[in-house]
């Protein structure tokens, strides 16, 4: 479990195909701290440590994860948010979040807005019937690329987040460009509302 609060971010040095998954080759400031096994959320995807050697580590994705997000297009020099499982003793500074994408959503906007910036954000629905799709609740969470966000101007298929500067400068927000795909994470109290009012399948 994690809470959507990102610790650092990935440099990708690699990509190996094995088969149809992919090994992700990657560095950072946290990869000492690493073991083989570990959960760690990258761009919101839990994905297992499979070695750690000194500031790099590597991590396996299989074909359905890379279907369902936006890690089948993350290319070698591409940076990715990072986030390890919360211990049990520790804080709820973001919201729920389990590290199960649910969809991919686009950047349809970017604001800047003298010290912080307004992104904007679609995403696919696949029924006329609301009840049949992922939602967002105004001043609700959602889980972006790993990060926890509260959402405003939400629509049945938008929604909008403000980012603070410092959220900015150490997340990949900053190299975020319209028309980006970005991971999805819905909240999960909400979807538990919907199942057991019958409206979530």
């Amino acid at each position: 479990m994690f809470t959507g609060i990102i610790e650092a971010t990935g440099e990708v040095t690699d990509i190996t195909a094995e088969g149809t998954n992919l090994t992700f080759h990657l560095q950072s400031r946290i990869a000492p701290e690493l073991k083989v096994d570990q959960s760690l959320s990258h761009n919101g995807v839990c994905l297992t440590v499979t070695s750690v050697s000194g500031d790099a580590y590597t991590v396996t994705a299989v074909e359905e994860t890379l279907k369902k997000t936006n890690l089948g297009q993350v290319k070698t020099g591409d940076r990715v948010n990072l986030e390890r499982c919360m211990p049990a003793n520790g804080r709820f500074d973001g919201h729920i979040v389990q590290g199960h994408v649910d969809q991919t959503g686009i950047v349809t906007g970017i604001a800047d807005q003298n010290g912080s910036w307004l992104f904007d954000f679609q995403y696919r629905t696949w029924s006329d019937d609301p009840k049949e799709n992922n939602i967002t609740v105004e001043k609700g969470s959602i889980c972006i690329n790993g990060v926890s966000l509260t959402v405003f101007n939400s629509a049945p298929d938008s929604f909008r987040v403000a980012i603070i500067p410092y959220t900015y400068e150490h997340t990949t927000f900053r190299d975020l460009k319209v028309g980006d795909v970005v991971n999805l994470e819905f909240d999960v109290v909400g979807k538990y509302i919907k199942k057991m009012l019958g409206l979530y399948q």
